[in-house]
């Protein structure tokens, strides 16, 4: 009797897990965990997410954008489809969603031309806050560079140090510090033949860190 009852509850299980499957219901696209921005969620998808948000991304509005961009940024998996249409957004009008691009642009890329693009707009671009968020992505977000890689970096922010702009050779001295530990005594304020020694001291810093990688 014991071994009969055993068996019909363990059929009555068998039938009652596809109906629970199915009460569950299917699995949300990831357009709709994007809507929700539930990151868990994307982020247990692993690489194959990817794709599918920069396709969303670029058929979406800026909101969209914003919120994919800090989706990438949170991720931080490298991802050429990402790259390419953040790379599309890196001068767009919207402030917001630039800031977000060049934040996240380094979290999903290794690329020469995502370092340079930033390099680029820390220097010449003509609003001091997206020079200023420039820096601070060449800074703290370029996560998957090698140290070869970085060598290009290393070599924009010790040229911006020249830079005729008070605030680019204060940011580009920030970035060094922050992403070396050192200054070379280096100070914006300091007279213009300091201010050569202390660059020169950095070329050569980066002649011996080139020739020991």
């Amino acid at each position: 009797m014991r071994r009969r009852l055993l068996r019909i509850l363990g059929l009555a299980l068998l039938l009652a897990v596809p109906s629970l499957a199915s009460a569950a219901g299917p699995r949300p696209s990831v357009a709709e965990m994007v809507d929700r921005d539930d990151r868990k969620a994307l982020s247990a998808l692993g690489p194959a997410a990817l794709p599918e948000l920069a396709h969303l991304y670029a058929g979406g509005d800026d909101d969209r954008k914003i919120r994919i961009a800090g989706i990438f940024y949170q991720l931080g998996r490298r991802s050429p489809e990402a790259e390419q249409v953040l790379l599309k957004d890196a001068h767009t009008a919207n402030p917001d969603l630039r800031i977000a691009v060049q934040y996240a642009l380094g979290r999903v890329s290794d690329s020469e031309k995502v370092v340079d693009t930033l390099l680029d707009i820390m220097r010449n671009d003509g609003s001091p806050i997206f020079r200023d968020k420039a820096a601070c992505a060449l800074s703290y977000d370029q996560i998957h560079l090698t140290e070869a890689q970085k060598v290009r970096l290393y070599a924009g922010l010790i040229e911006a140090l020249a830079d005729p702009k008070p605030q680019v050779q204060v940011i580009a001295i920030t970035s060094l510090k922050i992403l070396t530990g050192q200054d070379k005594g280096f100070r914006r304020s300091a007279p213009p033949e300091q201010k050569q020694q202390s660059m020169e001291a950095w070329r050569r810093w980066l002649a011996e860190y080139r020739a020991n990688l």
